[in-house]
This record gives C-alpha cells, structure tokens and sequence, in this order.
C-alpha cells in the first residue's frame, strides 16, 4: 500500500468556517510600549543583520521584509507539536496544535535575515504576530545555528516553550488533532501541509514531520463525511 501524504484536496475537507473568539480572556495584550521594550532588549549587544531561524510557519510566511536567505541546522532542538491552542486553528471543542521547538535532537530550517532598512518595523511585526500578550514574552531567545558560515546566533520563536499551553501528546494523538482542528485562521492539517512543501522546496526534510504528515493523511482518508468531527476516545 504506497504511503500516504497530504495533499492540497486533502487539506481542503479539513477547513470549515469558524468564527473569529477575538481576544483571549486570560492573556494581557501588549502595548506598543511593551513591543519597543521587548525589541530592545532581546536586540542589546547585537550588531549588523538581524537573522531569524525560521523552522515552521515563517518559512511559508514570513510577514516581514525579508533578505538573504540560508539554509541551517539548530543543533540541540527538534520540531514538536507541543502547543496546544484553542484558537486561530483550533476551537475549545477541538484543540489545536502549535509547532515550537523543543530540547534535544536537531532541526533544519532557514536563516532569513530582516531586510536592511526595515529593522526597527519587521521586528515590531514578528512581536507582535508570534508574542500576541505578556504572558508569553519568553518564548523568544537567540540559539545557535550551524550555516555555511559555521555557527551563527538566530533569533527565533517558541523554543523551549513555557506556559500551560505546553503539552506531551502521542505522534498518533498529534495527527489527529492536526487533522480535525480548524479555527478562524484555518486547519492544523494546512499548517503541517505548508510547512513540509515549503520545506520541500527548499531541498529540506525532517523525519518525524514526514511521519506525522502520513498519519494525518490517512486519518482524512477515513473519513466518509468531509464535515466529521468528534474529539479522540484517548489524548
């Protein structure tokens, strides 16, 4: 039996319409003051380009000025699907999953640079996107990337992940969850979808995604009815 992936027709049985919650009650929003402090203080000492290692959802879309681009490896990381959400693609009747980068292994991705001149406003722009609310502002940190170049610091996003969001789910649980999730921003299957084409493009490949992407195809494949949903008998 050849091995499944997920395709685009795939993906599409995933989206539905589900309307936008607005803010979360539990976080607090975070000021333009905030943002300029944030800026500052993970940018103190750091001279030239400022490089971003962009390892899931920033590869296909980056939202910010982007320049030069490379290939590396974060040594000491892995990808993991170990943020559980509740919106943006995912509901409180079906939770998400996040992608962030936990402890141990290795993960290959990108360095894109901030293009030169739009420092101050592509930073501002990647702050707010990736730490929407105070409580979440230590999810960013500068690791060490090997490149071409040898062994660069990046900034990046969601590495070591801290907080209630964190959690340790089976590959099996994961695909599920990836496959019937969708919130207003779209599906978790369309997330693991773009991120491995992406990657695809760019000559990279990562085992447990591979995986992951199989079991999430072919849990879409069962589906008599493009609309099931439910919730897994475990988690």
């Amino acid at each position: 039996m050849p091995r499944l992936t997920l395709t685009a027709e795939a993906v599409q049985r995933t989206l539905r319409h589900v309307p936008d919650p607005g803010p979360h009650p539990d976080w607090t929003p975070l000021t333009d003051a905030d943002y300029d402090a944030l800026a500052a203080r993970i940018t103190e000492g750091h001279e030239g380009p400022i490089p971003v290692f962009a390892y899931g959802s920033l590869i296909w879309n980056p939202g910010f000025e982007v320049g030069p681009i490379r290939m590396g490896v974060a040594h000491g990381w892995h990808r993991s699907f170990c943020l559980e959400i509740l919106q943006w693609r995912g509901s409180p009747d079906c939770p998400g999953l996040m992608m962030a980068l936990e402890r141990g292994g290795s993960a290959t991705g990108l360095i894109m640079e901030i293009a030169e001149g739009h420092e101050e406003a592509s930073l501002r722009a990647l702050l707010k996107r990736e730490l929407v609310a105070r409580e979440l502002v230590e999810n960013v940190r500068w690791i060490s990337v090997r490149t071409e170049r040898g062994i660069e610091r990046a900034l990046t996003f969601w590495a070591g992940p801290k907080g209630p969001m964190v959690v340790s789910l089976p590959m099996e649980v994961q695909a599920w969850r990836l496959a019937h999730a969708c919130g207003h921003g779209g599906s978790g299957a369309q997330y693991l979808h773009n991120t491995v084409r992406k990657l695809e493009e760019y000559g990279l490949q990562d085992r447990n995604l591979s995986r992951l992407e199989h079991l999430t195809a072919t849990e879409i494949a069962t589906w008599a009815d493009p609309e099931k949903i439910g919730m897994p008998l475990e988690t």
